[in-house]
């Protein structure tokens, strides 16, 4: 109907569109918990498909911009806290914002209440968003971008979206490079713990593995799923000793995975490398810290914080920007290998 193409919907258009009171609009777009899941799960959608714009955004940019800009992590708070990826990249970005007028709110969004940061973000609180480690389930984040600037750390799981703009590295071509560095040794017996299958860093490590592996002319020996952090890679390599498949070459998904990975090792008198050849992704203080320190793979979390908030302020200020900055790696070559 023509009222649903108006390029300036309004509260009373949605309530009609979701079925609802315009009261039960403004709670949801104001952040009130007094309305039942249907009502705000329908007002949620009939936002998205008229792209409205709550009046408190309205009202910000009639007056001027709010000069903040949010950093989303769809992650609980221990594991933000205990993965040192996360703190580079708010330097990065904060080291960038430092030099403009835009404040940064950081988010941290656990699947307990995933709506509440969207309503959050569709409020007129924040000028642009940046997403940081998104999951298959993170839709809602995609179909912000109907409304509001974002640019994302990492390929996002919404393949069917158009306009997203993402800085990352090339994982497929960081995995294979480290895995032939194991083959490169000439183990033949390779493992590899993988990165989560719901996140794109996950899955395309675990493709560069198996593209590495296949090219040598080899079959992989076991194939595990780990959560990147070190109890994962720990409990999965010491599942991998227990079932006695004599792997003698080992690339884990990350540095944290490799760091649990040499401690179960180290555990089970098993030497790295004369016995194992192991290799990661991720110069962190976690590969730097392990025993031996881990052959991997180097990004730079902290220059991809910069160019999100670069790339973010510029789509605010309505300047075109590539969708796609892959970032440069590096290898780096330590005793684990």
């Amino acid at each position: 109907m023509h009222e649903a193409r108006s390029p300036k919907p309004t509260l009373e258009l949605v309530a009609e569109r979701a079925g609802v009171s315009r009261a039960t609009v403004s709670r949801v777009v104001n952040g009130s918990d007094r309305v039942k899941p249907a009502a705000r799960k329908a007002v949620e959608l009939a936002i998205r498909e008229l792209n409205y714009v709550p009046n408190r955004a309205a009202r910000s940019l009639a007056q001027g911009r709010t000069n903040s800009v949010a950093l989303v992590v769809p992650e609980n708070t221990a594991k933000f806290f205990a993965d040192p990826y996360f703190a580079k990249v708010v330097q990065g970005v904060a080291r960038y914002l430092a030099g403009t007028e835009f404040m940064l709110t950081l988010l941290l969004s656990t699947e307990a209440d995933p709506a509440k940061t969207t309503r959050y973000l569709q409020g007129g609180n924040v000028d642009g968003a940046l997403v940081l480690s998104h999951h298959a389930d993170d839709r809602s984040y995609a179909d912000l971008g109907n409304v509001l600037p974002m640019v994302y750390g990492g390929r996002t799981m919404s393949t069917d979206q158009k306009d997203i703009y993402v800085v990352d590295i090339d994982n497929i071509a960081a995995a294979r490079q480290a895995t032939e560095v194991v083959i490169g040794q000439g183990r033949t017996k390779l493992a590899t713990i993988a990165g989560p299958q719901d996140m794109g860093a996950g899955l395309d490590r675990l493709v560069g593995f198996r593209q590495a592996v296949e090219d040598a002319g080899l079959e992989p020996v076991a194939i595990e799923i780990g959560d990147f952090t070190p109890a994962s890679g720990r409990r999965i390599m010491q599942q991998l000793l227990d079932a006695n498949l004599a792997v003698d070459g080992l690339f884990a998904a990350s540095a944290q995975m490799g760091f649990g990975a040499l401690q179960a090792l180290a555990e089970a008198g098993v030497k790295v490398p004369e016995d194992i050849s192991v290799t990661s992704v991720d110069d962190d203080s976690f590969a730097r810290s392990s025993t031996p320190p881990l052959t991997t793979i180097a990004q730079n979390p902290e220059r991809q914080g910069e160019i999100m908030a670069e790339l973010l302020i510029k789509r605010i200020n309505g300047e075109q920007v590539p969708e796609w900055s892959i970032m440069d790696t590096k290898l780096v070559l330590r005793a684990s290998h």
